[in-house]
């Protein structure tokens, strides 16, 4: 089934591998529900990067008594790297994901780099901090507007808004309230009452679950989101151009090599500098004034809602120090590597690298056994769906392709640390950062409890996750220049961007690239033979989020979170869509697999209207 990431459509009951017309059209499919425990499919879930499932069981209370998640398409560039030189690789790996090409692009040069023993340029370092400033502001404030806003802010109530009245609500929120005001409010409802008076519906918000009993926003509430929703639209060209300040382009940016950077005229051209830090204010006027500003509000609305507040299943946390902007060895934004366990912040532990495994119990790859990444393997086994039924968008139960829970179901791994599930993201860089101590985080987390009211219980929740996401952003927006003030002081006396290096065909070398991308802590490991890359594995955030059950029968946090969740109506499982957005989901990075000799794995049914069937 093809993905959109632009529409909010979420096709419910419809199994990728079974065309619509025979689960929804056909009279003789359906059933009327009964009693006991019945099956809801989400397949696929919009909005993100790639293709995800998302099936739970319910009981007749509407409460999910046991979760699935599954990646039901898969691609590869793992085994792409095997045999490469590896100065070339990292330039395949950013193509692992099309959002977060320079994450991957940055972890997978360090790899390198650690498996060569090299020590880039100071200014090197900077540079590239810089470049993963930007991306993780573009990252937060697109995820939260064009991905997960719509599932907190229902576009056909701000039609019924009073602009002049939304605009006084704005001015409770942010000091100098963006795009708020009476005229620019008018304005947006013009357009989204345009999109809804058109023929063919709402565009990219038709299909939505509007009006549903979730959503807390007033009317002007929901305008002022709305207009934030358009505006975030040119934020995030301007966040693009500033990554080809000193990537040369984006998507994709080509600056960086093995030893440091190329961009050595950008770092010392005023006009280039000049333009990163004006465009940077602009990026940080927004976060404060818009961005963070419409999280204390939905913060302040959403405090009793039970599918944002109820408690998550996982609260093991895991995190990297990352952003530099200071020689000294705690001069980062976020400073602290470890882990936390069920929740204590009164005990950060030190990672022990050799504890990460990756596993393969339910994952659609042979060699179950838990693999360190530096012997990871990447096999298919692809064992497919099973007949059963599900509740369909009418109400009534219909035939499907169901999860066989005894067995595989995703092509995503189950990453552990220890045997024990861990959530990375933003929600992990703040806590753990705050529980070990960073005076960054510890004051930013403090004023935002403060200003909301809400318990620091609440950080533990969907509605936690969201809001550490706009924490970090603001953190970012507040203080990532320090980085490039540093830099440019740097270049005044040093103007060295690249260390020079030796690879020795007769030994082998293994690195591994540690570092944050905006959807939590990614790791690349490499191992070098003979010149060549002979082996390479990513451990990336949505792999640790999104995994299966391992083999001891623990889910990662995905599906631990859909347990316990109240659904309100069947028909139109909101709660489960904001649970899954609430982590950014990014498929694409999670699952990489391929074929080398060109063999056909599986053949796959998908939507004529895409091309028919497609043969692996």
């Amino acid at each position: 089934m093809s993905e959109n990431n632009t529409s909010v459509e979420n096709n419910i009951s419809v199994e990728s591998n079974t065309p619509p017309e025979e689960t929804h059209s056909k009279e003789s499919n359906t059933t009327s529900l009964p009693s006991g425990p019945k099956r809801i499919v989400v397949d696929p879930i919009t909005r993100i990067e790639g293709h995800l499932r998302a099936e739970v069981v319910v009981g007749d209370d509407g409460v999910v008594q046991d979760a699935f998640v599954s990646s039901t398409l898969w691609r590869g560039l793992e085994v792409i790297a095997k045999d490469r030189d590896p100065r070339n690789v990292p330039l395949l790996m950013q193509r692992i994901c099309g959002v977060c090409t320079y994450s991957h692009y940055l972890r997978s040069t360090m790899s390198v780099e650690d498996a060569l023993g090299i020590t880039i340029p100071f200014n090197a370092d900077l540079v590239r901090t810089l470049m993963n400033t930007v991306l993780f502001i573009h990252d937060h404030v697109v995820h939260f507007y064009h991905l997960h806003g719509v599932d907190w802010v229902d576009l056909t109530s701000a039609l019924k808004a009073d602009p002049a009245l939304a605009a006084k609500e704005a001015f409770k929120y942010a000091k100098y309230p963006v795009a708020a005001g009476e005229a620019d409010l008018r304005e947006v409802q013009d357009k989204l009452a345009k999109f809804a008076s058109n023929p063919q519906g709402l565009g990219p918000f038709a299909n939505a679950y509007w009006g549903h009993g979730t959503y807390k926003f007033t009317p002007e509430q929901n305008l002022i989101a709305m207009s934030h929703y358009l505006k975030a639209l040119e934020v995030q060209r301007i966040a693009a151009k500033m990554m080809a300040i000193f990537g040369g382009k984006n998507p994709h940016p080509q600056s960086l090599v093995v030893g440091g950077v190329t961009c050595v005229m950008d770092i010392l051209d005023p006009t280039r500098l000049s333009e990163y830090m004006d465009n940077f204010k602009k990026l940080r006027d927004f976060i404060d004034n818009a961005y963070y500003a419409d999280i204390k509000m939905a913060a302040k609305m959403y405090a009793n809602e039970p599918s944002v507040t109820k408690p998550m299943g996982v609260k093991n946390f895991m995190t990297s120090k990352d952003f530099v902007y200071g020689r000294g060895k705690d001069d980062y934004i976020f400073n602290t590597t470890g882990y936390i366990l069920d929740g204590d912040l009164s005990k950060v532990f030190d990672i022990d690298e050799d504890k990460i495994t990756e596993e393969a119990t339910h994952s659609w790859y042979q060699d179950d056994e838990p693999q360190h990444p530096y012997d990871g393997t990447t096999i298919p086994n692809y064992t497919g769906f099973v007949d059963g039924k599900s509740v369909g968008p009418e109400g009534k139960m219909v035939h499907s392709k169901n999860i066989d829970p005894k067995g595989k179901y995703s092509w995503i791994k189950s990453p552990r640390y220890d045997e024990k599930p861990m959530e990375v993201g933003p929600l992990a860089d703040i806590l753990i950062n705050y529980a070990g101590g960073n005076k960054i985080v510890v004051d930013a987390v403090n004023e935002f409890l403060k200003e909301t009211g809400l318990p620091k219980a609440a950080l533990f929740t969907t509605l936690g996750r969201t809001a550490a996401r706009a924490i970090q952003a603001k953190i970012l927006g507040e203080y990532g220049l320090k980085t490039f003030y540093t830099l440019v002081e740097n270049t005044k006396v040093d103007e060295e961007t690249c260390a020079s290096y030796v690879i020795d065909n007769d030994k082998e070398y293994k690195g591994r690239g540690l570092g944050l991308a905006p959807r939590g802590m990614l790791i690349h490991w490499i191992r070098i033979k003979n010149g060549l890359c002979e082996n390479y594995q990513a451990t990336v955030p949505s792999t640790w989020n999104a995994s299966p059950v391992d083999a001891n029968g623990v889910k990662g946090p995905y599906e631990a979170d859909l347990v316990g969740l109240k659904i309100e109506d069947l028909t139109q499982p909101l709660e489960i869509i904001r649970i899954i957005h609430s982590y950014d989901p990014c498929i694409a990075c999670a699952v990489h697999v391929m074929d080398t000799k060109g063999n056909k794995l599986s053949e796959y049914k998908v939507d004529p209207l895409y091309g028919g069937v497609c043969n692996v």
